[in-house]
């Protein structure tokens, strides 16, 4: 029954972080119905602040905020930090060499990260199985990236975009260690709300006039609600379940999706490359998920 219990443990992590990756997908698509005056650093700080204050209101409704306290200042402030300097490093990375480049590179790095830091910091073993599932899925995104043509790659924006994954991975790790013992919602709310004040001072320099037209609302609310608190408090739910490794592999569905509703919404076509890259992202995506089941 107790190994019954830790598959069904794992395959529901494996799914709740599905479900996150696919939300976070949506992002993209979401950006192109915007306003054109919404730009990537007014966007990613409405993102974590309306994400972190819909988290802090549903951890206050299920009454997760009550005796709070004695959280590590240090760990807190770091997984505050990360969320907050993902924002400007990725999208300045974009900047620089591109959005499918930079998106590839952030969210593709994830999963070596995690599994440098969860082996030598959080003693995760790498199983081979893990191994071979990441490189079809990082070849995966590899292939969506050549197909979609005229790609260039700049030198620092590529850095930028390893450090965003980076930071990704940070948040992620510091989270899971919260995650054994504090309440999911409170971890997420209270950690992006601090993020977002980290960030705050850039709304000296940015426009949000874009938040006034009907475009930009409905663009800001599923930004936040649904792109970010509904898709992290999935991704606790998951990450309090399954390796830190094993979420940033299946973290890479979010490109998936990108490419997928690229096609279905915005009339983008996929060339044979990318077809094929769809098919390795799918298959490092289920092995990745049998992986998880079988531990």
């Amino acid at each position: 029954m107790g190994d019954a219990g830790g598959l069904n443990r794992a395959g529901a992590g494996s799914l709740f972080v599905l479900a996150a990756a696919v939300l976070w997908g949506t992002t993209g698509t979401t950006q192109a119905f915007a306003p054109e005056s919404a730009g990537p650093l007014s966007v990613g700080a409405v993102r974590i602040a309306a994400g972190g204050l819909a988290m802090l209101a549903f951890a206050a409704l299920r009454g997760e905020l009550r005796g709070l306290g004695g959280w590590p200042p240090l760990a807190t402030a770091g997984m505050a930090l990360a969320v907050a300097l993902y924002q400007p490093l990725f999208f300045a990375g974009v900047s620089l060499t591109g959005v499918a480049v930079g998106t590839v590179t952030a969210i593709g790095s994830a999963p070596v990260w995690a599994g440098l830091i969860g082996l030598l910091f959080g003693g995760e073993k790498l199983s081979s199985r893990w191994v071979l599932a990441t490189a079809l899925a990082v070849a995966g995104c590899a292939l969506l990236l050549l197909g979609s043509g005229g790609v260039s790659v700049d030198p620092l924006g590529v850095l930028l975009c390893l450090a965003a994954g980076l930071g990704y991975v940070t948040f992620a790790t510091i989270a899971k260690g919260f995650l054994r013992t504090e309440p999911q919602a409170a971890v997420m709310g209270v950690v992006f709300t601090l993020g977002a004040l980290a960030l705050s001072p850039a709304a000296l320099f940015t426009d949000f006039s874009w938040l006034a037209e009907p475009r930009g609302a409905l663009a800001a609310a599923e930004l936040g609600l649904l792109a970010t608190a509904a898709a992290y408090l999935l991704f606790a739910a998951g990450l309090s379940r399954i390796p830190v490794a094993t979420a940033a592999t299946l973290s890479l569905a979010e490109p998936l999706t990108a490419g997928t509703l690229g096609v279905l919404l915005l009339d983008e076509r996929l060339s044979p490359a990318a077809i094929t890259g769809i098919a390795l992202l799918l298959s490092g995506l289920i092995l990745t998920s049998t992986t998880s089941n079988s531990k």
